[in-house]
């Protein structure tokens, strides 16, 4: 079981001056315990949930990977998620090229539907409607995947005119940087991922929770004709890793037995300090979990 690190804010420690210092650190030593991959988030605005505020420090994401790339060397790079409102295809394709060619060949494509119309209204990033989102999210990914592929021709669709796809250098990762569709809906997020990706991500919420989803991605595998095992299954855990260790580890292992090769924690107290407990009390264990 590979363990990817969420890091989610830079709230703490409350000195701007502090965050860069801290981010690297926390990168030094999560890669140094082993763990395998690391993600930012994609907003301009802190969430506005579980007690967090929009005013709260944040970061732009890819920056901040671009900034972790030149400091670490083993671990994936990429967002949990990438809004599809956020950046035009073409650009985004571009972006996640040059991460992953200046990564050498650690960038991951995490994508998913936008859904903070606060930060949208208030940037100026176009709100539309649900159905769009998804419209434009699989135009995203038709667009990235004719940009890391052969063809440097015209792509023409419903929301997005591109003249030329051509992106040089290609991307190291062969045939192309990881796709991860991010979310549990089932009716649209799902059938993208049978479609476009190579790995799904699904937040935790137990057991029955997460088996349910995967079958519905089954499903829509069977209908796509595609072998859902070639799709890699991932978790954004819910429960804090380190309040009672022994219950995160099972949880996990419920994980495991249904297919997930990959979790994502988030730190619930000094980015560093988590790391390093999770060296000690977590990254033991699941180095022989499977």
């Amino acid at each position: 079981m590979d363990l990817g690190l969420h890091y989610f804010t830079f709230s703490t420690p409350d000195d701007p001056a502090a965050i860069g210092l801290t981010l690297a650190e926390t990168a030094r030593v999560a890669e140094q315990a082993g763990v395998a991959a690391f993600s930012l988030m994609d907003h301009y605005f802190q969430m506005e949930m579980n007690g967090m505020s929009a005013d709260e420090p944040m970061l732009e994401g890819y920056t901040g990977l671009g900034f972790v790339a030149g400091l670490t060397e083993r671990m994936t790079l990429g967002l949990l998620v990438t809004g599809v409102m956020s950046r035009y295809p073409g650009i985004l394709a571009k972006t996640v090229t040059t991460l992953d060619v200046l990564s050498g060949g650690r960038g991951r494509l995490g994508i998913g539907a936008s859904w903070y119309e606060r930060e949208q209204d208030a940037l100026g990033v176009p709100v539309v409607a649900v159905a769009e989102r998804f419209e434009r999210l699989e135009e995203t990914l038709q667009i990235c995947l004719q940009m890391w592929g052969e063809d440097d021709g015209p792509w023409v669709g419903d929301h997005f005119q591109l003249a030329e796809t051509l992106c040089v250098p290609a991307p190291l990762t062969r045939p192309h940087p990881p796709i991860m569709v991010g979310g549990g809906g089932e009716r649209k997020t799902l059938k993208l991922v049978a479609r476009y990706a190579d790995a799904c991500n699904v937040f935790g919420e137990g057991r029955d929770q997460v088996a349910h989803k995967f079958d519905v991605l089954e499903g829509h595998c069977r209908d796509e004709g595609r072998d859902v095992d070639e799709i890699s299954r991932t978790v954004l855990v819910m429960t804090p890793a380190l309040q009672d260790v022994d219950a995160f580890l099972a949880e996990v292992q419920d994980y495991a037995d249904l297919g997930v090769t990959e979790v994502q924690v988030m730190p619930d107290r000094h980015p560093v300090a988590f790391v390093e407990e999770l060296a000690d009390h977590v990254l033991p264990a699941l180095s022989d979990m499977g």
